[in-house]
């Protein structure tokens, strides 16, 4: 890596398909390796990983930009919340009445800011192609699509490829999630390529599936640092091989 922090977005095509616990897993990785890890949650309507990692937090995205746009801002790191040593956290705005108030030329002065502290930012998305997101993905590193094996994600994807591949600024990868459900398996991954068009890098299959992933949640925890996937397992390694492919280029 250079000097500058890798900037992985995390998006779908819709929701309930694994995104922003695929994100923490993720975090929980890069933390074991010791990377120093910011996670911008920039879902801005329903942003929800300062509550998955039960963090009592004083300020918000919406309390930087504000204090930017009044030349109140001083210190990055007196808005971002830490969860362990290495991952930090800026959160969501609390109240959604508030998105308005976000300009979309703060998302990429965060975002820029952002890469001189940390080795790795992780960003959260909503699975809505708004300005918002279009604007986040034009100052992203990765832009890592997360689908699930179901007839409507894959219309969705499809039609998304063709918008990510003219970002020229990032490389677009998916991942194939199949650990969200036992029910859904629709298509092979040969059928899944072919129809949208991209090659599939990625592969979390049903041994992924955690069937009290609510409790998990609630209680704070990333899985990957739990060792509820021990390091020595395949389960584990799979997800190594990922988070580190994630920090190479093409």
């Amino acid at each position: 890596m250079n000097n500058k922090g890798r900037v992985i977005t995390i998006t779908s095509r819709k929701g309930g398909v694994g995104k922003s616990t695929t994100l923490l897993n993720l975090a929980g990785i890069y933390s074991n390796l010791e990377k120093k890890v910011l996670i911008l949650d920039f879902d801005l309507t329903s942003g929800s990983i300062a509550i998955s990692l039960n963090l009592e937090t004083d300020k918000t995205i919406y309390n930087l930009v504000s204090d930017i746009t009044n030349n109140r801002f001083k210190e990055f790191f007196d808005y971002v919340t830490s969860y362990n040593d290495h991952i930090y956290v800026l959160p969501s705005i609390k109240d959604p009445r508030g998105f308005s108030h976000i300009g979309l030329r703060y998302i990429e002065q965060i975002i820029n800011i952002s890469r001189h502290y940390f080795d790795v930012i992780l960003i959260d998305t909503s699975h809505v192609l708004s300005d918002l997101n279009v604007t986040i993905l034009d100052n992203t590193d990765i832009i890592l699509d997360i689908m699930s094996n179901d007839p409507v994600d894959l219309v969705n994807t499809k039609t998304f490829v063709n918008i990510a591949s003219s970002i020229k600024s990032a490389d677009f990868r998916v991942l194939l999630n199949e650990s969200n459900s036992l029910e859904e398996k629709y298509f092979s991954l040969y059928d899944i390529r072919t129809f949208i068009g991209v090659n599939v890098p990625y592969r979390l299959g049903r041994e992924y599936y955690v069937k009290s992933i609510d409790k998990y949640v609630l209680e704070g925890h990333i899985l990957t640092l739990i060792g509820l996937f021990p390091k020595d397992k395949k389960e584990y390694k799979t997800m190594e091989k990922i988070a580190l492919d994630l920090l190479k280029d093409k």
